[in-house]
Formats: C-alpha cells, structure tokens, sequence
C-alpha cells in the first residue's frame, strides 16, 4: 500500500461522512434518531459524519434505509467507499506513540494538494530535521522513553517524504522570526536546521515566508494553524487547530474563509520568500 493510498481513505471516510450527513439532514432527521436506528449514541453518528471513525457495513446499510436511498446503484456506491475507507494508513503503524487525534491529520496531510500554515513555537514539522526534530520531541515530552522519542521522530520523518514524492503538494508555510531564534538543541542543532530551511526553501513546491519582529502585530493573532486543500472538489479545506490533548477540525465556510484570510494578510506582509532567505542565511552567520 503507498501513502497516497492509505491518505485517501481518509479523504474516503471524511467524504463518505459529509454525503451521510446531507442525507440525513435532507430528510430531517436528528443525530439522535439516526444513532438509535444503528442502536449507537448521538456523538457516534456525529464521529461518523466527520470521518473520525471506521464504518460497518451494516450500520450504513441501515442509515440509508432510514435516508430513504433505495436505489441499488447508489447504495453499493456509498457500500464500497466505505470499504475503502476503512483502510488503515501506514501510520497506524505508530499507533503507540500517535494519539488518534493525530491520526486524522496526518491522513488529511498525506491526501492535500496544498498545504498552508503558519508556525510561531517551533519550525513545522515537515521541515524538521532529525536532530531538532529530536530536541523538540524530548522538550515536549519530557517523561517519554528514549525509544518513545525515537518513534516519534521516525514519524515526524515519514511524514516529510510526501514533499519530495512524485506528485507533491503545495506547500506555504510561513514562520514566525521566534521559530527561527528558539534555540532547541543548541547552536550545532539550530545550525543545521538553518541550513536544511534555506536549502527547502529552493524546492518548486515549497514557499517559505519569515514573519520578522520588525513587523510588530500581525494577523495570526491567534496563533499556529494549518489549512488543508484537497484535490476532490467535494471535499471542503480544513483547518487544523492542535491543542496540548485534541485538536479542532474546521470545515464550515465562513470559518476556513476568516483563516483564508489572515493567510493572505500573512503572505502580503511577511518576508518575500527572497527576503526570507536571506534572513536565514544572516541568522545562519549568527549560530
């Protein structure tokens, strides 16, 4: 199974659950009859319809009889996308170490087209390094096993490769100057992920923007986050909100439209990606 392949049962699931959901609300139906009907609660109807969870046969099979789709065509279409969404990724491999709200990103990450965020604590992980990608598993976890830390650094570089796979997706990522100058790991460390930035920074599909201090107050006020673009039409972006323990997925218009924008306000009144990469290059005369 390649990455592409298990990403997109993720997409599959999350695509499955939005055509469920228009169903049942275009018969008028609550979340509450609808889980009685597959004798299952109301926040699991809720899972399904977002794609958090894996789909029986048989409770689709139910709840579109209660939608009222009788046509055989259409049913053994919704049938096989969720067979297909029930295919687990490469990185449930992980499964110790990944938290399964972690899960869910890393399936919609893998299945973007075109990925855009905005980092103030650290350099996002699909830029890490293995040693400061190290620094900052061992600063954020700092009870965890030295094998823990090892398997979660082997993800983070796992997940890295779909920017270099042989259909990559845009990636915009802008950071702020504070990612740049906390030093985790130590000069030696920060060095080289100086260098790797500057260097990733030249790949097509890659367009790195510093936020620098000298900006003062800008438009991610609020904090990081990352917004999600699919190549399915039917698939709505995504924005990622990590927190300490969950993390919060937004689909709804008017939500991704506000974070659309900061990012626009972001890429007009950061560094131009040159401008970027020559703050890099100062900073790495500095380390």
């Amino acid at each position: 199974m390649t990455a592409s392949e298990s990403s997109g049962s993720v997409v599959r699931r999350i695509l499955l659950g939005s055509q469920l959901r228009r169903l049942r609300e275009a018969r008028g139906i609550t979340r509450e009859a609808a889980g009685y009907s597959i004798r299952a609660s109301e926040s699991k109807i809720s899972r399904m319809e977002l794609g958090r969870v894996s789909f029986k046969a048989r409770d689709i099979e139910d709840l579109l009889t209660l939608y009222g789709v009788s046509d055989d065509a259409e049913r053994a279409a919704l049938l096989g996308l969720a067979r297909e969404a029930n295919v687990a990724g490469w990185w449930h491999s992980y499964g110790d170490v990944l938290p399964g709200w972690f899960q869910t990103y890393v399936g919609l990450e893998g299945a973007a087209s075109h990925i855009a965020c905005y980092e103030v604590q650290f350099v996002h992980g699909l830029l890490q390094t293995e040693s400061y990608a190290h620094a900052v598993v061992t600063s954020g976890q700092p009870t965890a096993s030295e094998s823990e830390v090892e398997r979660r650094v082997a993800l983070r570089l796992e997940r890295q490769k779909l920017l270099v796979a042989e259909q990559p997706p845009e990636f915009h990522v802008v950071l702020d100057e504070a990612a740049l100058r906390r030093p985790y790991g130590g000069s030696r460390v920060m060095r080289g992920q100086l260098e790797h930035l500057v260097d990733v920074s030249r790949q097509p599909n890659v367009t790195l923007q510093v936020m620098p201090f000298a900006f003062g107050g800008h438009a991610a006020e609020s904090g990081a986050f990352t917004r999600l673009r699919f190549p399915e039409s039917d698939l709505p972006d995504v924005v990622y909100l990590e927190q300490l323990t969950s993390a919060l997925y937004l689909d709804k218009r008017e939500e991704v439209a506000h974070y659309e924008r900061v990012l626009g306000r972001l890429a007009t009144d950061s560094l131009s990606p040159e401008g970027s990469r020559e703050l890099l290059e100062r900073l790495l005369q500095l380390a």
